[in-house]
């Protein structure tokens, strides 16, 4: 069935109207196999026609007053707000995700759309004192911040909308235009959205939509000479090949995580089985933030583990489009193959499976392991898959030695009553965010969000995008 949204192939924005491409590819639902409809595929070409329109783009968004810029963004947000049912069952088709986490999903892209329409207004720079130096005493001026001008953004399918948004907003409440590579997997909301910006009055050349597989077009969009700035989110081996085309502009990266928790003997048992189970196995755990290392202190590890295995056995594995999933598909058999295999090979090397390690098609039932080598890859590696590991430790400071030992890393947490012991661990956990008593996955759309560890750069949250996304101007009168 065509997606309700989708006219065939015609799903590249240039230039403020919708083409096809002499190429197309399907885009499947992960539960159903269905074919939902197909996008074009974009070509060098296109990119170079896309970046012409965007150079227009840019300038027609820098002359925009943040006022108009705001009323923009405030508007789609409202829209998107009206649409909510729609583009919650769009996610779910194209994603596999449940229907009640892709309404969430809506609900936060609705926020953060707003919070980038009141960040327009408030991205201001201030007065700088010339007279603080000898030589300045006859000077006087302020700092402005102004657009940084073309900007080519890459998202990932698991948060296909609200993703975007992070890319989209910041950008255009900074006065940027944008060219959006979204998923191959989940192109189809990001369509959706880009109907939604242009009804609500955005300039026709500030958003471009380059639809179809990086391998063919990515390097040139990356790489472009007029592209002032790359923000991508996604797995570091297409992060690394972005740094090695880009060349000379900003970058942008969050490269995904290996959210480490931490269950002290003073926690509330649980409490943190329940916050741990959702976690790991929201959106079948294709999350850069999601659970994936337990480190549990050995004098409650045992009831520990059998409160984490209960608490994982309540959560309802199937049809995505039924409101009391919580677990549904991965977004392909070849992820959700990965996944058990990552997980026998653990088992092989002396874990032991808790609950789980199961696989239907795209379903992978939540898996629960212990007692994983630490250079097993379903612990060392960023498994973003419905699978997670306990450990057993002694020590604070041996636990965070531990969770400090992952390549990337974005979030971390700690259950404890102990006031002590959690500004001890927020202090050496080497994450971007430590998480007290709640688990890693939770997020403020508001809250400077990326990563710490080796390759993540820049930072998300709104506001903090929005500075990425532009640069400052000096303006100094010299009055004598």
């Amino acid at each position: 069935m065509m997606h309700e949204a989708l006219d065939p192939g015609r799903s590249l924005l240039i230039g403020g109207r919708w083409e096809s491409a002499d190429e197309t590819m399907p885009v499947v639902d992960p539960w159903s196999g269905e074919t939902l409809g197909a996008v074009a595929c974009a070509n060098v070409i296109h990119v170079e026609r896309a970046v012409a329109a965007a150079t227009r783009g840019a300038e027609a968004m820098r002359a925009l007053s943040t006022g108009a810029r705001a009323r923009i963004l405030h508007a789609a947000a409202a829209a998107l707000e009206a649409n909510a049912e729609r583009f919650a069952f769009a996610i779910t088709a194209e994603t596999g995700k449940p229907v009640r986490t892709a309404t969430r999903e809506v609900a936060r892209a609705v926020n953060t759309l707003r919070l980038s329409g009141e960040e327009a207004t408030r991205l201001a720079g201030e007065t700088i004192a010339f007279d603080s130096f000898p030589g300045g005493e006859t000077r006087s001026g302020h700092y402005v911040q102004e657009p940084v001008g073309v900007i080519a953004a890459i998202t990932p399918f698991n948060d296909p909308l609200n993703l975007v948004c992070h890319k989209l907003g910041p950008a255009f409440a900074a006065g940027n235009a944008v060219i959006l590579k979204p998923a191959e997997q989940a192109p189809l909301v990001a369509v959706m959205l880009a109907r939604l910006l242009l009804a609500a009055g955005l300039p026709e050349e500030a958003l471009s939509l380059l639809t179809g597989r990086g391998s063919d077009f990515g390097d040139a969009l990356t790489s472009h000479a007029d592209v002032a700035m790359v923000s991508f989110t996604g797995g570091a081996r297409v992060g690394e090949a972005i740094c090695r085309s880009a060349g000379i502009k900003r970058l942008s990266m969050e490269l995904g995580g290996n959210g480490p928790v931490i269950v002290m003997d003073d926690a509330d048992i649980e409490r943190a089985a329940r916050a741990s189970a959702a976690g790991a196995f929201g959106a079948a755990g294709q999350n850069c933030i999601g659970v994936q290392r337990i480190y549990v202190h050995e004098k409650i590890h045992d009831r520990f583990a059998q409160a984490l295995v209960a608490a994982t056995a309540t959560l309802r594995v199937g049809d995505p489009r039924d409101a009391a999933t919580d677990v549904g598909p991965m977004i392909g058999a070849a992820e959700a193959e990965r996944i058990i295999a990552w997980t026998l090979e653990a088992v092989a090397g002396g874990a032991s499976l808790l609950s789980g390690g199961e696989r239907a098609g795209t379903l992978v039932r939540p898996t629960l392991l212990s007692n994983v080598a630490a250079d097993a890859r379903v612990a060392c590696h960023e498994a973003f898959g419905p699978v997670a590991s306990l450990f057993r430790f002694a020590d604070l400071d041996e636990a965070i030695d531990a969770a400090n030992r992952a390549d990337y890393a974005i979030h971390a947490a700690i259950f404890t009553e102990s006031l002590r012991h959690a500004r001890h661990a927020a202090r050496r956990l080497r994450a971007a965010g430590v998480m007290v008593n709640d688990s890693t996955d939770y997020r403020l759309d508001a809250m400077p969000f990326g990563g710490a560890g080796r390759g993540n750069m820049g930072r998300e949250g709104v506001r903090f995008a929005a500075r990425d996304m532009s640069q400052t101007k000096v303006i100094c009168f010299h009055d004598a």
